[in-house]
């Protein structure tokens, strides 16, 4: 392996080229949490890895459902897990997420006591199939004497996400809502704590590898240690290579990457560019792209790839007829990888329903 086969390796893996998965449902227990940060386009890397003709609407049907929830899990930060598989993976990783929260609860004053009474108020208040805003349990928190809004309502509902105890409800018209995960999620799925490290740890390397043990600590908040161990558990389901001085991991069953898509137009989330530290070089291992610092430098453009490689981002507005892509290139696409594109947009406007209107820009 060299390192102009990693991201087609990755591509493949992640079902970007290749066959796709089944369904969003499958697109998400492969990768096992998806990041989840812009919610519309979040939808869009489900329905962009799945088959059948996926849209938005069933994206969010799912969501609403239960079958998909959104959380705050692994980093502090919105992903898509399966409400089946949330409880495992929390009781694997909240413990650091709590770590890198620490300087935050500490500055709003949510010790361990405190974010016990405030867990309480919240579960209270969603119990009975309520379905509320954040806005609301602010308002239910202030009825019990304990006031919060902005930043310190954020970490103190995020705490409770962390505990596992609730996630996202149904959407209200524009409004995102907090649920009970006990009444959202008839049939968790339960593992041993060994159990959950080696197939979290399986699931990143499969469905992400070829990466570096830096990767998945960036990816799962783990610690270096806690991977090393859940590389031993998984025996010989994994393997590696050493390319360029890095040690990479992988699926040992993991079948030839198909060739990498003309065009793939990603959210700036999109687990393909977000989900590693030590190995985003890939993205731009040919030098397709002048700058390739842009892509992180400024997450709200997202990319496009061509071949596999970052050369342009696109910027989303919502018009009242329909949709307005603006793309920025950094390279001269050819016309083959124009072709690919102006067909990645015409699926795009399928997903989401609505007429798409590009400019170059």
């Amino acid at each position: 392996m060299d390192a102009t086969e990693i991201g087609p390796r990755r591509l493949h893996q992640q079902h970007l080229a290749g066959p796709p998965s089944a369904d969003p449902v499958e697109a998400v227990r492969r990768l096992g949490c998806v990041q989840a940060q812009e919610y519309a386009v979040a939808k869009w890397s489900l329905g962009q890895r799945s088959g059948g003709g996926v849209t938005d609407a069933a994206v969010q049907s799912l969501l609403d459902e239960g079958v998909i929830l959104r959380t705050h899990i692994l980093r502090p930060t919105w992903h898509f897990v399966l409400g089946s598989e949330l409880g495992w993976i929390q009781a694997a990783t909240a413990h650091r997420v709590h770590v890198f929260n620490g300087y935050y609860n500490r500055g709003h004053g949510l010790t361990p006591e405190v974010a016990a009474r405030t867990n309480e108020v919240i579960t209270s208040a969603l119990r009975g199939g309520n379905h509320l805003t954040r806005n609301e349990l602010g308002a239910a928190l202030a009825a019990a004497g304990f006031e919060a809004t902005g930043n310190k309502l954020a970490y103190v509902v995020m705490f409770a996400e962390l505990e596992g105890l609730i996630a996202n409800g149904v959407m209200r018209g524009k409004q995102h809502t907090y649920a009970l995960v006990s009444e959202r999620v008839p049939d968790p799925v339960t593992l041993s704590a060994p159990e959950a490290l080696a197939e979290l740890t399986r699931r990143y390397f499969t469905s992400h590898g070829p990466a570096t043990v830096k990767d998945f600590a960036w990816w799962s908040s783990l610690t270096v240690a806690e991977i090393k161990q859940g590389i031993a558990l998984c025996g010989d389901a994994l393997a590696h290579e050493v390319v360029d001085g890095r040690t990479l991991w992988f699926a040992a069953d993991a079948p030839p990457p198909a060739p990498a898509p003309a065009a793939s137009l990603l959210q700036g989330y999109d687990e393909y560019v977000v989900a590693y530290s030590d190995t985003k070089f890939v993205y731009n291992v040919a030098s397709a792209s002048p700058d390739p610092g842009r892509y992180t430098d400024n997450m709200m453009f997202h990319p496009i790839a061509f071949d596999g490689q970052v050369g342009a981002f696109w910027r989303r507005k919502v018009k009242p007829k329909g949709i307005a892509l603006e793309i920025d290139l950094l390279i001269e696409p050819t016309a083959r990888h124009r072709k690919a594109l102006a067909a990645e947009i015409d699926r795009y406007a399928a997903f989401t329903g609505l007429p798409v209107t590009v400019t170059y820009v």
